[in-house]
């Protein structure tokens, strides 16, 4: 499919049909594809967990406040993302790099981040929304739905997937082939109201 028919494709599903399943080639062709999403540093702050147990599955609906998409998609992604990982073993994010440009580099990388915590968070949460939307977009041109979901108990979910201390969680994605199409679309604001030259 057309990059931009995927793109006006994609739209967040909330009914799935509960006997379809993504094929294990397909959904590690999309996680491959995900891997390939760019992040600051080349940091990969990301880390994903595929929530594929039926109670635990129960658990996040329930975190989710009762949102059945969760229990009803083929697949449940929970993005998540460590902020301290520029700091931790950072030339591994240039092991294939020379050695000088590797030096100067992790360098850069400590001195752009270190002491700035909310900076750390935000670019976490940067590398989890990019990596979501290769995913979503990667899942459409195969064919599946996703619906991209803030709405759950941080703590509750954190606690069900053993979260590690100082990690965050971006969202949940969920994966699967829809029931029912999404409403129409709600409203778009027009390009001359969003995008504007040099200034505001």
């Amino acid at each position: 499919m057309d990059l931009f028919n995927v793109i006006e494709a994609r739209r967040s599903i909330k009914h799935y049909d509960p006997h379809a399943r993504v094929t294990e080639d397909d959904f590690l062709r999309i996680m491959n594809a995900v891997l390939l999403s760019p992040t600051s540093y080349n940091i990969q702050h990301w880390r994903f967990i595929r929530v594929t147990d039926t109670a635990v599955r129960q658990q996040v609906e329930d975190a989710a406040w009762g949102q059945t998409q969760i229990t009803q998609a083929s697949e449940l992604i929970v993005l998540c993302a460590d902020p301290q990982a520029w700091d931790e073993l950072p030339e591994h994010y240039w092991a294939d790099s020379d050695s000088d440009t590797r030096t100067m580099m992790v360098g850069m990388m400590g001195d752009f981040y270190r002491g700035k915590a909310q900076l750390q968070r935000d670019e976490a949460i940067r590398s989890c929304g990019i990596a979501a939307q290769t995913l979503m977009l990667s899942a459409k041109a195969l064919g599946y739905d996703t619906c991209p979901m803030i709405g759950f108990d941080e703590q509750k979910l954190a606690e069900i997937i053993a979260l590690p201390q100082g990690y965050l969680i971006g969202m949940i994605i969920t994966l699967g082939k829809s029931a029912q199409a999404a409403w129409p679309r709600a409203g778009q604001l027009p390009l001359s109201e969003v995008l504007k030259e040099n200034r505001f």
